[in-house]
């Protein structure tokens, strides 16, 4: 009925390879998402400095309060149409600067 296994062909424990399968070999390395919201990697400068260190630095607390808060506004304005639950994510993200601003 069936022929023996040959394992001098390719055939281990009964289980021969087809030339329609192949198989992937498993990606070692973790893939590292990245934080979009708190961190993202395009607003340093390659170092420890974020962008809105920067521009807090170069700002009164008024006019730093009013780059939040306008960040907000942003945000909540397109989230529908662009980002999503991300833009509403960043929109809590510089409304909690923003908080923060106050306590100091």
């Amino acid at each position: 009925m069936f022929s023996p296994v040959d394992e001098t062909n390719g055939c281990v424990d009964g289980v021969c390879p087809v030339s329609w399968v192949t198989i992937k070999p498993l990606e070692t390395t973790p893939t590292i998402k990245e934080d979009v919201v708190n961190h993202p990697s395009h607003y340093t400068d390659g170092g420890s400095i974020e962008c809105i260190e920067a521009i807090e630095a170069q700002l009164t607390t008024e006019e730093y309060q009013g780059y939040l808060r306008g960040n907000c506004v942003k945000y909540l304005w397109r989230w529908r149409n662009k980002g999503g639950k991300t833009d509403i994510d960043k929109c809590q993200w510089y409304l909690e600067r923003l908080q923060q601003t106050l306590e100091a």
